[in-house]
This record gives C-alpha cells, structure tokens and sequence, in this order.
C-alpha cells in the first residue's frame, strides 16, 4: 500500500476522531508531554524537533498529506522530549491511539499495514542518519533534495537549513549552483 492508499483506509475506517486548526508557532506537542495521537496534516506544516542546550536541532517535517507521530511517546505512552511546532497554518486530522490499535487488531490485513508503515518509520529514520553523517553539506543538500523535493516548496528555508544542520547562507549557495 502507498500513501495515498493508507490515507484512504484510515478515512474509509473513520478513523479520525477530530480535526483542529492551530495556527503559526502554536504547538501540537510540547517537550516533556506524553502524546499518542496519530496527526495528519491536511493543511499548513509542522517541524519536529528536540532543543539540545540552547540550540533548536529539526529532526522531521510534515506538511500536506503527511503523517505525523510522536513515535517515541506513542510506542511507549511515556512522555518524549521532542516539540511538534506549526510552522504555516495547520489544519490536523487526528486518531487516538486507542482507536488506531483498535483498528490494526481487528484484521491480519490491518496489522499487515501497521508493520509497512513502521518498516517505513524505520526506513526514513535511517536516511536521516545518514544525513547526519555526511560531513559534506552539498551531498547533505543533494540526498534531501531528492529523497523529499517538495520540501523545498513547503518548508521555509531557515528550517530547512537547520535540518541540513547548515546556516541559511550555506543552503542558499547550494540552492544557486
């Protein structure tokens, strides 16, 4: 199944418990809370990050037709340290946890769908790491670029730059060459 076809069978199943509509800087999830939401934007976007010591450090995005979770804190229902930030207006569908665990046991076919959409978690988590330990921010820049091009029109450069863990200068000399 793609995306688009797991996006359906969560609608299909009314999943979605709710949507809410946040607005610019407000935040879905604050560091040091619990949350087992299931997000997906339909609207706006959204940076996940972790603050190390005075310094914000971006781990994902999400914007239109994304999922996001809180991984961490949904598996174990503890709470991460991770901030779920709108960065454009936001509208956000979300399922309850409960209701999502609900749904995965209710078939094979289900449970099926929650191992792809880990294996894919696990996946892209790492990619990321790679991208960490890429010591050049042209190859960094590259990979990105055409791992998720539409980030580049979704997502305000200065976010990006932190993601590529480069200054907004370093991103906008490799956007020009």
């Amino acid at each position: 199944m793609n995306a688009v076809e797991i996006l359906q069978t969560f609608r299909d199943q009314h999943l979605f418990d709710r949507t809410i509509t946040l607005g610019r800087n407000e935040y879905l999830k604050q560091s040091g809370t619990a949350d087992t939401n299931i997000y997906l934007i339909e609207e706006g976007s959204v940076r996940i990050f972790i603050v190390d010591g005075e310094e914000e450090r971006i781990i994902r995005f999400g914007y239109q037709g994304n999922i996001i979770v809180s991984l961490d804190s949904f598996l174990s229902g503890k709470p991460s340290e991770f901030y779920m930030q709108v960065i454009r207006k936001a509208t956000v569908s979300i399922i309850p946890k409960e209701k999502f665990m609900t749904f995965i046991r209710s078939s094979e076919q289900y449970l099926q769908l929650w191992a792809t959409i880990l294996e894919d978690l696990v996946l892209q988590q790492v990619e990321r790491e790679k991208d960490l330990l890429i010591h050049a921010p042209a190859e960094r820049y590259e990979r990105v670029l055409k791992r998720s091009p539409q980030l580049f029109q979704e997502i305000p450069h200065k976010y990006i730059a932190n993601y590529l863990r480069m200054t907004p200068e370093t991103l906008s000399r490799l956007k020009k060459s």
